[in-house]
């Protein structure tokens, strides 16, 4: 019996010997969890590496860049649509009109009309405080700067010869063998003869066309009479030789006169115009009926056409003593 007890309680104090074994498991324990947490560690330590990498192409600029682009493209449409706002009827515009036309804020039209007065594109009348197109426009080409330049200067004095001989008013200029109406203000007489704007016409038979060839440049005469005289009326002169005696009158008298060559049963005189280089840029003349324009009226109205394109000459810079 006694025995047993002992081994009973031999037993019983071997039992703590497991227990003794838990601290193992609970340091395996540790160190698993030590092993998780280095794992754990390790991971957040990768981390700021993987967004480190996923930061290195910098991306936000380029849609900065982006968003600014747009707004200069936005701006120079509407400079350019500005100046679009103007046109032949309506030469000087305000602020207040061009913001409405746009649909923008008073203080953008200022700022654009302000770039654009300084980069010469438009200029400011001192005296109403409105808005022109500028000469800087014209330097974009040479034949655009020639053509705008003379229908800049010429507008007011065409519409004065207009309410002098209430007849319609042509301003035109040379393109090769044929002339091009930039400008066309018609008569308020019933019976009036019309030219649509950009309408060409050939030079020989046409008044504005010969008092530009009988000044232009020998070769350019040739090749105009080179080019195919195709009659437009029964009385179109067609004949090189006799056109080149019309010419020679044209540079004694200082103005072309035609009867019905170019349109039947009109008449029309017309007188060059020169730049500042003594070049023949243009042509003013006037039109109406064979029964209106008569000699008489074409002795009244010569002058005043003749003088006419002088002082359109005088404005490109050209310096001569009037015909008249």
């Amino acid at each position: 019996m006694r025995r047993e007890a002992q081994t009973d309680g031999g037993r019983a104090k071997q039992r703590p010997a497991p227990a003794r074994a838990e601290p193992a498991r609970s340091a395996q324990s540790k160190t698993a969890k030590s092993a998780k947490g280095a794992q754990a560690g390790a991971a957040q330590v990768k981390r700021p590496q993987v967004k480190r990498a996923q930061a290195e192409p910098e991306p936000a600029p380029a849609p900065r860049a982006g968003r600014a682009e747009p707004q200069r493209l936005s701006s120079v449409a509407t400079a350019v649509r500005l100046l679009k706002c103007f046109s032949e009827g309506e030469a000087e515009i305000g602020v207040t009109t061009l913001s409405k036309r746009l649909g923008v804020a008073k203080s953008t039209v200022y700022r654009l009309a302000s770039t654009l007065v300084s980069e010469g594109m438009l200029e400011q009348n001192r005296e109403n405080d409105k808005y022109r197109l500028g000469l800087a426009l014209f330097g974009l080409g040479a034949l655009v700067r020639q053509r705008m330049n003379v229908s800049t200067e010429a507008r007011p004095h065409i519409f004065a010869l207009r309410e002098a001989t209430n007849e319609t008013v042509h301003l035109a200029v040379p393109e090769g063998a044929q002339i091009i109406y930039v400008y066309d203000l018609e008569s308020t007489q019933a019976i009036r003869q019309r030219a649509n704007l950009g309408e060409r016409k050939p030079a020989f038979c046409s008044a504005e066309g010969r008092a530009m060839l009988a000044f232009a440049d020998p070769r350019e005469v040739e090749a105009a009479l080179n080019a195919g005289l195709a009659a437009r009326t029964a009385r179109t002169d067609t004949n090189p030789k006799s056109l080149r005696k019309a010419l020679e009158q044209v540079r004694a008298l200082g103005y072309a006169l035609e009867d019905e060559q170019s349109e039947t049963g009109m008449r029309s005189l017309a007188a060059p115009i020169r730049d500042a280089e003594g070049r023949v840029v243009a042509a003013v003349g006037i039109a109406g009926p064979m029964q209106r324009l008569d000699d008489a009226a074409i002795a009244r109205f010569a002058p005043l056409v003749v003088n006419t394109a002088n002082i359109i000459s005088a404005r490109l810079g050209f310096r001569s003593p009037a015909a008249f």
